[in-house]
Order: C-alpha cells, then sequence, then structure tokens
C-alpha cells in the first residue's frame, strides 16, 4: 500500500454522503471510490436516483438508502457505525424555496441537525456539510436556512468532544442537475430562444469535478468549526448565455445566429450579484491555497495562509470575469 493510500482519511473508512443521488452527492460518491473506502452509504429520498445510481456507479462497496434527513430514524440506520458524514441533502431551488418556505426549513435546518445529532451519538470523525454562496448575506429562503444549517453545524464543531464538524461553501456548479448551463443546453437543442434573468447579473461557477475534489481535500485538512469557502471564477449571466449558445449550437447542429435571447427579469429570492463572504466574515478569514477559511480554529497552524489585508466582502461582481472563448473552454470540460 502506498504511503499517499495510508495517510488518506477514507481509506478503508465507512462514509455516508446524504443527497447522494443529485449531481454533487454522486460526483462525491464516484471520487470516493478513487480513494478505497471500505464501505459508502448514499442516502436520498429519491427512489428513481438510487435506482440509477445503482445501475450507474456498480460498485459492491456502495450501499442505497431510501430515507429522508427529516426522519431520525433514517438517518440512524444510515449513519451507525460510520466514520465520516458529507451532507450535501438539502432544497436548493431558491424559487421553490422561496414559494416553499417550511419544507425549506423543515429539511435544510431541522434535516441538518438531525444530522448533527445522530453523528455525535455515532461519533463520526467528520462531518461536512456542503454550504452555498447564498448563505452569505441572503436574501432568499434557500439562503437563510442554509446559513441557519452552516451556524447549526459551525456550533456544534466548537462543543463537540470528538467529531469534527466543518463547512465548505460554494457557488453554482455548472453542468449539475437544474444548473443554468444545463437549462441553456436543452433551450439550444430544441431550437428555443435562451431565457436569461438579467444579462448583467453574476454567479461564481465551478464544474462539479472541482466542486468534488476540493470538498474531499478540504474535509481531510478542516479543523473544528471552520468554513471553507472555496475560490472560483466568476461570469455575467449574459456572457455564459452566449457562450452556451456557441458552444451547443456546434454540437446539435443548430444556427447560433437564429436562437433569440428572452430576458425574463430576476426571479423572487434570486439576488444581482453573489457573496463568497460578507465583510464580517473576511474581518477574520484566511487566505489558504484554494480556498478562504472563514472561522480559522486557534489551534490551526498558518504558516502558508495569510489574513485578508482588506475586511471587505468578495463579490462575483467584484472579481475579474471569465471570458466568453474561457467559458466555451470550461463548459468542453464538463
Amino acid at each position: 500500500m502506498s504511503a499517499s493510500r495510508r495517510e488518506s482519511i477514507y481509506d478503508g473508512s465507512r462514509i455516508l454522503v446524504t443527497g447522494g443521488t443529485g449531481s454533487i452527492g454522486l460526483e462525491l460518491v464516484q471520487t470516493l471510490l478513487r480513494h478505497h473506502p471500505k464501505e459508502i452509504r448514499v442516502l436520498s429520498n429519491d427512489e428513481n436516483g438510487l435506482f440509477e445510481a445503482s445501475n450507474f456507479l456498480d460498485s459492491p462497496i456502495v450501499k442505497y438508502y431510501l430515507g429522508d434527513v427529516r426522519d431520525s430514524r433514517s438517518i440512524e440506520r444510515a449513519m451507525s457505525s460510520c466514520d465520516i458524514v458529507f451532507h450535501a441533502a438539502a432544497l436548493k431551488h431558491v424559487v421553490f424555496c422561496e414559494a416553499n418556505p417550511y419544507e425549506a426549513i423543515s429539511t435544510n435546518i431541522s434535516g441538518t441537525q438531525n444530522m448533527i445529532e445522530s453523528a455525535l451519538k455515532n461519533s463520526v470523525k467528520r462531518f461536512v456539510f456542503i454550504s452555498t454562496d447564498k448563505a452569505a448575506n441572503p436574501v432568499s429562503a434557500m439562503g437563510a436556512t442554509k446559513l441557519l444549517g452552516e451556524r447549526l453545524v459551525s456550533n456544534a464543531g466548537k462543543t463537540s468532544p470528538s467529531t469534527i464538524f466543518s463547512i465548505v461553501r460554494f457557488g453554482n456548479v455548472l453542468g449539475s442537475r437544474g444548473s443554468v448551463a444545463v437549462i441553456f443546453e436543452r433551450q439550444v437543442k430544441d431550437g428555443k430562444a435562451i431565457t436569461v434573468t438579467d444579462p448583467l447579473m453574476t454567479r461564481f461557477i465551478m464544474a462539479p469535478s472541482d466542486a468534488s475534489a476540493l470538498i474531499l481535500h478540504a474535509a481531510e485538512i478542516a479543523m473544528p468549526g471552520e468554513i471553507f469557502v472555496l475560490k472560483m471564477r466568476a461570469v455575467q449571466i449574459g456572457d455564459l448565455a452566449e457562450a452556451c449558445k456557441q458552444f451547443y449550437a456546434k454540437i446539435y447542429h443548430r444556427d447560433a445566429r437564429k436562437i433569440g435571447t428572452r430576458v425574463t427579469g430576476a426571479q423572487p429570492g434570486e439576488k444581482m450579484h453573489e457573496l463568497l463572504m460578507t465583510a464580517d466574515e473576511a474581518a477574520g478569514a484566511y487566505d489558504f491555497r484554494k480556498y478562504f477559511i472563514i472561522n480559522p480554529h486557534p489551534r490551526r497552524s498558518l504558516e502558508d495562509a495569510k489574513p485578508l489585508l482588506h475586511a471587505q466582502s468578495i463579490a462575483s461582481n467584484l472579481v475579474p470575469p471569465a471570458e466568453r472563448k474561457e467559458i466555451i473552454s470550461f463548459l468542453s470540460k464538463l
């Protein structure tokens, strides 16, 4: 066995991934399979998603659990004897959470507390909460519930005697189910006009494979209560739409010049620009390799990290946007 494998926290571990049939969860499972775990458990309330995952992954060490994070019994059955937990299950669509705030609270807050309590009961070694940039200064029900989920996990990290609770926060994962790039692709394929909320709206983006790799690395080095904010590129939605139009028109043999653009306006709960972290968070944060770390643990060695020089928010409209050629190159790698 190589030294790198011996050093991995995943080698020989029992791992639970909630929301494991979603885009991020499924990508996490696929990446984890390369780290030689003893068992990976996938918990999801999506029966058809579990069925499709079982056929797609085709691995004897992946076990499938049909359940819901709102149900403590479902969690207990899946988490028993686990070493590491990745909590990715959530209601994530801003518009639906805005229209159904109680459901967002029930899943994203109460469900997260259920997960924390089970992790403590089962003496889980590491617990990672998958969050979103919408939790930074939230204006939507979804963002507010994810912020409170972060607070629950961060507080557990400060008080737990054995479990390392940590958080990873990132933006839009292009190519994931329901992402804007997938919507644009379908519209180009059907020869329909691309629907854009506002061409000047900006978002942080990353690929599913980058998201999972960085989540796993952050989990390995995290200390209790820390929030890892992944560094990402930003795009203007108008540029992303035009890049998708050019890229997918070639794939589906469409004339990009004949595909129009229809501006619909922002939906309820949508921001014009997203934040990676607020000014208050930045005041105590550190720049650390591919991340920013909010709430760095007092015992962390920060020799190769540096405090942010300016305590100002990091927003998607304040970083240089990716150019159209770069976006097309990005799309080709999805």
